[in-house]
């Protein structure tokens, strides 16, 4: 019984474990070396709660440090566009890019975009020129949090405990088909979920060019 149960959870970890992809490209011939600061503007999607999206974008700006930029972080941008009451949402057209960079005072500004943001997970983020509205890097990039996997081998984990007192396989096959249905509604883990993010944004990130 302990061998079939062990069996079951490395087949379930084998077929649910996730990969992350990463894409991006740059703007051949652009001198980034002249840029001297940057602002991450905003974090679109369904991420949650500010502060989740606080922490997405701190995870550029990290990245941003190490390829040596001077990157103003999303909650101090969103203090300085709300004090001029402009919504870094309004961000859509070559003017408003414009706008914000005059109000931040910054060459370059960073947009991020979470369209996908539950057991799959998307992101892609560009940076904008704020004279011309040219994207000068973009990235994209996408992973799995193991969100299924945690429910189902949690829920197979206690199923094969609460069966280890029957000698029946099919007993324990059962319980863990019921602890699956039971856990299937089991959220995120919070550090799992930020561990996850934290490597796509570093993968997204490598081939951001040097300052």
């Amino acid at each position: 019984m302990r061998t079939l149960g062990f069996v079951l959870l490395v087949g379930l970890s084998l077929v649910l474990v996730g990969c992350t992809t990463s894409e991006s490209h740059c703007r051949k011939g652009y001198d980034f070396y002249q840029i001297d600061k940057i602002a991450v503007v905003d974090v679109i999607g369904p991420v949650g709660s500010e502060a989740a999206k606080n922490q997405i974008a701190d995870f550029f700006v990290m990245e941003l440090l190490k390829k040596g930029y001077s990157p103003i972080e999303r909650a101090q941008v969103q203090i300085i566009l709300n004090e001029q009451k402009f919504q870094s949402s309004d961000v859509t057209s070559r003017e408003s890019v414009a706008n914000a960079g005059e109000i931040l005072n910054v060459p370059v500004i960073l947009f991020v975009n979470v369209p996908k943001f539950k057991e799959e997970i998307t992101i892609s983020a560009k940076m904008v020129d704020v004279q011309d509205g040219s994207i000068l890097w973009m990235g994209t990039g996408t992973g799995t949090t193991g969100k299924t996997l945690n429910t189902i081998l949690g829920a197979a984990g206690g199923a094969i405990v609460g069966g280890a007192v029957s000698n029946d396989d099919n007993r324990v096959i059962g319980a863990i088909g019921g602890g699956v249905a039971g856990g299937a509604a089991g959220a995120l883990l919070s550090p799992q979920v930020e561990q996850k993010v934290r490597s796509m944004i570093g993968k997204i990130c490598e081939s951001l060019p040097t300052r």
